[in-house]
């Protein structure tokens, strides 16, 4: 796995130390933000992975964003408002992270051209992200769409060992379980994957980047362009592990 987040990587130490990230452990399922709520910490996770929903209605949840070792959590902060809409926010896969107080963060953000455009970067990859995940819900068939979460998954905590249950996947796809019952029985018939009482590991990247759709690599390759690339294991597909900096 990795040891660092590779977003707060690319800053200056100088700027990296004004930011004095703190590292804290995310237990599975801890929530972070609810809907109006007020954003105090910032947070980058390291091998952790936080996911973001919406709740309709009818009681109805899908998900609506991943944060992995790429990633922040909580940009609302510096986007001229400090609470939450209508999200909400949890761990859903357990591990480290750095945390940064929301205070500092926009005050650095305001003063410092530096993280305006680190952020502001990140920003428009996440919009990217977004865009092509609703393009992807709506053309895609549901296999593919899950050979694409769990590429998601498996890239931003860089293991193919992924803690993850159907009835959790279905939630978070927005479709019934028995839908991702029989895509997930299909990629573990080919051999792409095995799955076993809330454990899936991917047994071929190759394999499973093939049964995806493109948005996979397209959000991947935009967040590249924007952010510079992420060092990854050629013979795996996985990061390389790297330092903790701090």
């Amino acid at each position: 796995m990795t040891a660092e987040n590779y977003l707060l990587a690319t800053l200056s130490r100088e700027l990296y130390e004004k930011l004095a990230p703190k590292r804290v452990s995310l237990s599975l399922g801890e929530r972070l933000h609810g809907p109006g709520e007020i954003i105090q910490d910032l947070y980058f996770p390291i091998d952790s992975l936080i996911s973001t929903t919406i709740t309709m209605s009818d009681g109805s949840v899908a998900e609506t964003g991943l944060t992995g070792n790429r990633e922040v959590f909580g940009i609302n902060t510096f986007m001229g408002r400090s609470e939450t809409t209508q999200t909400e926010s949890a761990i859903q896969i357990p591990g480290s992270a750095m945390k940064v107080d929301a205070r500092v963060v926009r005050e650095e953000f305001e003063r410092n051209k530096e993280l305006r455009d680190v952020m502001l970067r990140y920003t428009q990859a996440l919009i990217a992200q977004i865009s092509q995940t609703a393009a992807c819900n709506r053309l895609h068939v549901l296999e593919q769409r899950l050979a694409r979460w769990l590429l998601e998954v498996q890239d931003r905590v860089e293991s193919n060992e992924l803690p993850l249950t159907q009835e959790f996947i279905a939630a978070m796809l927005g479709v019934r379980r028995a839908g991702v019952t029989q895509a997930a029985q299909k990629l573990q018939e080919s051999g792409i994957i095995s799955y076993n009482r809330g454990h899936i590991k991917i047994l071929n990247q190759q394999r499973l980047e093939a049964a995806s759709c493109e948005c996979f690599r397209t959000v991947r390759d935009q967040y590249d362009q924007l952010l510079g690339k992420k060092p990854r294991d050629s013979a795996s597909g996985l990061c390389c592990k790297q330092r903790t900096e701090g």
